[in-house]
């Protein structure tokens, strides 16, 4: 399917939803706050982008897909019945999501930085992980995920054997990967936005995968690092109106 990349009106964003484990709330419970979430958001969305990790984990195989999520998917189908347009980006916990969403509910997955216009205003999206400079540990094991022999290869596995490895991988990389406080001399993120601004024009520039709200002016004065922040401990979001970008947490 074809890919719109220009909208005008109400353009709602989030990231690391991370169903399938417990934090503040249970998954369950984390899973039903994001359904009112949704459908706080439904009368008035032109468009709604989840920036990956929407599951801590997930493998779909040709005809199996992981149990569960039913409440989400449900209210996925319902805003696709409404006209509401979605797109998904995967994250590092959910990048072996493939074409089950777009099958059944028209919604294309993106894997790559990519650009859009909101509202008139240039900008571009991704999860986050494996941008910037260093984390080369994670970039390898990245191009080997995303390798289609590989891929190939871990769909032989049994579906509970498939789901169980991606489970321990999950709960591994959660532990690698532990969050740390803004800085801005130490941000990957800071220096990867820092460099795409001095070859292209951007107004925002926004990912996920860092699990704090961030808000951060570019050395240009005009481009702005935008973190959306998380689901397990919070309810973070962004927004693109006529009113223009705001943060905001849904509680």
């Amino acid at each position: 399917m074809s890919l719109e990349k220009s909208y005008t009106g109400n353009i709602f964003l989030a990231s690391d939803f991370h169903l399938g484990i417990d934090a503040k709330q249970t998954s369950k419970e984390r899973e039903l706050k994001i359904v009112a979430w949704l459908s706080s958001i439904e009368e008035k969305a032109d468009l709604i982008i989840l920036l990956g990790d929407i599951f801590d984990y997930w493998f779909e195989y040709s005809s199996v897909v992981p149990r569960g999520f039913s409440h989400f998917w449900a209210k996925i189908r319902n805003l696709r019945d409404a006209g509401i347009p979605i797109i998904f980006f995967t994250g590092n916990h959910d990048m072996w999501m493939f074409d089950y969403s777009e099958k059944e509910y028209g919604i294309p997955i993106l894997v790559d930085p990519t650009v859009f216009e909101f509202n008139g205003l240039k900008v571009l999206l991704h999860h986050g992980d494996g941008l910037g400079p260093g984390d080369h540990g994670y970039k390898f094991i990245k191009a080997i995920f995303r390798n289609k022999i590989c891929q190939f290869f871990f769909a032989r596995l049994h579906p509970n054997l498939g789901l169980w490895l991606m489970r321990k991988f999950s709960h591994t990389s959660r532990a690698m990967d532990k969050e740390e406080g803004f800085d801005v001399n130490k941000e990957r993120l800071v220096q990867y936005c820092e460099s795409e601004i001095s070859k292209n024009d951007y107004d925002f520039l926004i990912f996920g995968h860092r699990h704090l709200m961030i808000n951060h002016l570019l050395s240009n004065g005009k481009s702005r690092y935008i973190n959306l922040g998380e689901w397990l401990w919070n309810s973070n979001y962004a927004s693109f109106t006529e009113q223009g970008f705001k943060l905001s947490q849904y509680e």
